[in-house]
Order: structure tokens, then C-alpha cells, then sequence
């Protein structure tokens, strides 16, 4: 298995820290307000990855955080006069309920920044006892850039150059630096603010804290995997590598991961050119798995443009592959209960293939865009060969691979069959007889009934299928 490493800008060949285990840290979404369609990318992503990883046996621990202290979750509970912790912890609870729809699979753990403040407070102050921090006269902590001596090695960044234009690591209070390039590891309190007590003063940590602590706390020293959006490289990640290795003396991550941008209709998205989506607003339209589909439809290191067009291929994608499983499961309700015959054996031999391309697309740094590929291969294959003759072992085994390579890409593709009520069953059975006595006007009017109530029939040679609009 070869992944893409951020840090050497190369793909490596993954050999985990521990055999059979993989430490894997994500960081979440800041909680103020509806998860966005950018917020979804890397959340489908490295789910992804983690199915994968486990599909091949490994035992995964995934930690992926929520920060629940910050800017905007402040801003906006003062614009409703409650308190942070009540903004976060909607939310939260809403962000889970758009995972779930998402079908990402919960964290192994989901540590909360505001839960893990003492573990924060701990790791400053061994940064100041090892000389990599200090504390300004007001209480303001701040890290040492220069003191790490490989600070810049994740982003190939200057520090000259950084000292010379980067206004992302600047921030107000700068004339109590020792060096402009210094970041924030604690604040002084402001009034409306949450704070915490601490030895320099009562107040809240910097954003950049939170990850090193929380993935020190839940995974240890030195993790395999750390990930992210491509946006977090710089400065979030490497000051999160510069603070982890300054405190503990490990290397921090093994392999860092970067899924690419997002755009909309290529553009950048951006609530003030009116292109800004959360995953709400994206349900109203398409069936979350659908959003998950065309996530899925490229390489996770390459720009992604979204757009109405390409989200209908991602339907029309999605469904191909549903129909199938669907016919298979149709078909199966009359096959024989045989053995496979040797001609049967052969194909599902055959349809192997495709699960090992589905493999090799998957080993080469998590394609995607190729695993899905061999998906349609498959299906296509199954669509060839399964018919009315099939014996059931046949048709399951055909359908238990197109399943089982639809679920590490976290793809639902078995709906659940629901019921028809009495009044379409009688429906259905009346149309049968219309048609049997030549009746066709009633039988089109019995299915543009059944049409009404989201009902779509499909008459084949094997009987009349159905399924919902």
C-alpha cells in the first residue's frame, strides 16, 4: 500500500508503527454552525481510508475532534445572547446527524477542545520549561518558532520568508513577540468570553493547541497518520508538528495526509458570491449518498469542482450500481437453490478480477476515481450474466462482491425494501388483470396512479419490478 506523504511529497509505502494497528487523527470541524459541503470532503475521504485500512485487516483507532471554543462560536452566542457551550454543543449534535446521513462512521473517539483544557495547560508548560514558549507580561504564551529548527519541513516553507510577507501567523499583541513569527499558545481573557484558569492567566488556548494535545492524549506520542484539508497544511499542521516535537522529542506523525479544495462551479465557495452550500442544503436535493458518490468520483488529492451537472452523474452513477444489486436480489427470489455449476464458478472467478483491481486502485494512495471504476466494471459484468437461469448461490456471490466493495467506500447500494401498503398491492394485482384482459387504458391509469405516489413499475420478462422514485 503506497500513500501520499504531505511531508516528503512522495508516495511511501505504508508500514504502520505498531503491525495490525493504525493511529489515524483527523482534524473536525469547528462547531458554529452547519456543516458546508468543504467541511464533508475530508470527512468522506478518510472515512474512507479508515474502511479501506480495516477492510485490509488492520485495527484502526480514529480520533477526529470537534473544536468547540473558538472566534465564530463566540461571536455567534453573543449575537444570541447565550452562552458558547450551547452554540457547540447544537452543533455538534447537528454535525453528527449530517455524518450519520453521510454514512462516515463515528470516531473511535470525538474529544472535545474545551474537555481536554488541563492536557493543554500541561503541554505549555513543558514547552516553557524546555525553552520553546514564553509569557508575555499580559499573560499571552507564545511559541518560539526559531527554537524549533525544523519548523517550515511539512509546508517547505522560509522562515525569512514568512518574516517577510506570511500574515497568517501574525496576530494582535505582536509587539509583545520576541519574534513576529511567534504563535499563540494561550490568550488573556476578553469580556463575553468563556476562559479557563491558568498560570499566566485566566483565558483560552490558541487554536493550534488543541490538536497536539488531543492526539498526544488518545493515540500517544507519535501517531501514523495525520490528516486534514489542504488548507490546515499551513500554519495549522505545522505548528501542530512544530509544538508535538518540541514537547515530547518524537517525531510527531508518520504519514500526513491532505485531501484538495473544493470548488463550486469553479469557483471558490464563498457565502458573499452566493455558492455556498452546507450538506442541509444538499440533502433537499440529493440523497446524501449521492453527495458521498461524487466525493468519491475523483482522486483525493485533486481539486474538486462541484456543480449541478456532475452531482446528476453522480446520481445516475449511484443508481446504476443500486439497480443492479436491486436485480440481483429480484432475481434471486426465483433462482434455484443449487450449487454453482462449473460455468458459474468460472465467471464469479472472473468477477474476482474486479475486486482485485478495486485493490490495486485503492493500494495506490486510495484512487477512489479507479475504485469506482472497477465498481461499474463489476456491475456491468453482473448485469451480462446474472438472468433467469442463474442458480441463487450464483447470483448471490456476484452480489455480495458489488456489496462489499460498495461498503469500504461507505456506498449504501442494498436499499431496504419497504412495503407496499394494501391500497398499492391491490393496485398492482388489478393492473395485471387489466392487462391480462387487454384493458390497457386502465392498466396506464393504474401506473400513473402508482406513479403519483412516488411508485415507479418496471415490466420484464421475469415479472413486474418496482421501486421508489
Amino acid at each position: 500500500m503506497k500513500v501520499y506523504n504531505t511531508l516528503s511529497r512522495k508516495k511511501e509505502e505504508f508500514v504502520p508503527l505498531e503491525e495490525g494497528k493504525v493511529s489515524m487523527y483527523v482534524c473536525g470541524p469547528t462547531v458554529y454552525n452547519l456543516i458546508h459541503i468543504g467541511n464533508a470532503r475530508p470527512m468522506i475521504v478518510f472515512d474512507t481510508v479508515r474502511r479501506y485500512m480495516e477492510h485490509k485487516g488492520y485495527e484502526v483507532n480514529y480520533v477526529s475532534n470537534f473544536t468547540d471554543v473558538d472566534d465564530k462560536i463566540i461571536k455567534k452566542a453573543n449575537e444570541e445572547g447565550t452562552d458558547a457551550s450551547v452554540i457547540s454543543e447544537r452543533y455538534i449534535a447537528e454535525c453528527k446527524k449530517d455524518m450519520e446521513a453521510l454514512n462516515v462512521k463515528p470516531a473511535t473517539t470525538h474529544p472535545k477542545a474545551t474537555c481536554e483544557i488541563d492536557g493543554m495547560i500541561d503541554m505549555i508548560n513543558t514547552l516553557i520549561d524546555k525553552g520553546h514558549a514564553y509569557a508575555a507580561e499580559d499573560g499571552t504564551v507564545y511559541f518560539k518558532t526559531r527554537s524549533f529548527a525544523e519548523y517550515g519541513k511539512l509546508s517547505h516553507k522560509n522562515l525569512d520568508d514568512l518574516r517577510s510577507g506570511e500574515r497568517s501567523l501574525l496576530v494582535s499583541g505582536e509587539d509583545q513577540k520576541h519574534d513576529p513569527l511567534d504563535f499563540v499558545l494561550w490568550k488573556p481573557k476578553k469580556e463575553g468570553e468563556p476562559f479557563w484558569t491558568a498560570p499566566w492567566c485566566e483565558g483560552r488556548p490558541g487554536w493550534h493547541i488543541e490538536c497536539s494535545v488531543m492526539s498526544k492524549k488518545y493515540l500517544g506520542d507519535e501517531i501514523d497518520i495525520h490528516a486534514g484539508g489542504e488548507d490546515l497544511i499551513f500554519p495549522h499542521h505545522e505548528n501542530e508538528i512544530a509544538q508535538s516535537e518540541a514537547a515530547n522529542g518524537k517525531p510527531f506523525a508518520k504519514y500526513w495526509m491532505h485531501n484538495g479544495f473544493l470548488n463550486i462551479d469553479n469557483k471558490k465557495m464563498s457565502k458573499s458570491l452566493g455558492n455556498f452550500f452546507t450538506v442541509r442544503d444538499i440533502s433537499e436535493k440529493y440523497d446524501l449518498q449521492v453527495l458521498r458518490f461524487f466525493m468519491l468520483s475523483a482522486h483525493y488529492r485533486s481539486p474538486l469542482n462541484f456543480s449541478a451537472e456532475l452531482m446528476e452523474a453522480a446520481k445516475n452513477g449511484l443508481d446504476r450500481i443500486v439497480t443492479s444489486v436491486s436485480n440481483l436480489n429480484f432475481l434471486m427470489e426465483s433462482a434455484d437453490e443449487r450449487e454453482m455449476s462449473e460455468t458459474e464458478a468460472q465467471l464469479i472467478t472472473e468477477a474476482k478480477g474486479f475486486v482485485d483491481k478495486f485493490d490495486e486502485a485503492m493500494d495506490d494512495d486510495f484512487n477512489t476515481a479507479d475504485a469506482v471504476s472497477a465498481i461499474f466494471e463489476l456491475v456491468k459484468f453482473a448485469n451480462t450474466h446474472a438472468d433467469a437461469a442463474s442458480g441463487r448461490a450464483f447470483l448471490q456471490a456476484l452480489k455480495e462482491e458489488i456489496v462489499m466493495l460498495s461498503d469500504i467506500c461507505g456506498l449504501i447500494v442494498e436499499r431496504k425494501q419497504e412495503m407496499l401498503d394494501e391500497e398499492i398491492e391491490v393496485l398492482i394485482q388489478e393492473r395485471q388483470e387489466a392487462r391480462k384482459a387487454k384493458n390497457f387504458a386502465r392498466a396506464d391509469e393504474i401506473r400513473n396512479i402508482l406513479t403519483d405516489k412516488g411508485i415507479i413499475l418496471e415490466d420484464t420478462r421475469e415479472g413486474v419490478k418496482w421501486k421508489r422514485a
